[in-house]
């Protein structure tokens, strides 16, 4: 599914215009990022939760060339459903 067919189902569930939609999505996904990056976590109850994870530096290899390289430290998110969605799907 993509974000134009989510805000469109959005929009027929919650019976409002497809603009609105949008401004909702956009501002859930404006607040994730904010949340994510101030406390590390973002929990929503019955669907699952989002988690800043560290990782390290470690080596790796250029597929092309085979030679081996250094990837850097970084930060990622891993979303962790929750015990409901598992059972729904």
């Amino acid at each position: 599914m993509t974000k134009a067919e989510l805000i469109s189902e959005i929009a027929k569930a919650s019976n409002v215009s497809k603009a609105d939609a949008e401004r909702c999505l956009n501002s859930f996904i404006n607040l994730a990022k904010k949340t994510l990056k101030k406390e590390g976590k973002l929990a929503l109850a019955g669907f699952g939760s989002f988690v800043v994870v560290k990782r390290k530096a470690r080596k790796g290899r250029n597929p092309q060339t085979g030679e081996e390289i250094k990837i850097k430290a970084s930060k990622t998110v891993r979303f962790r459903p929750g015990k409901a969605l598992k059972e729904s799907i």
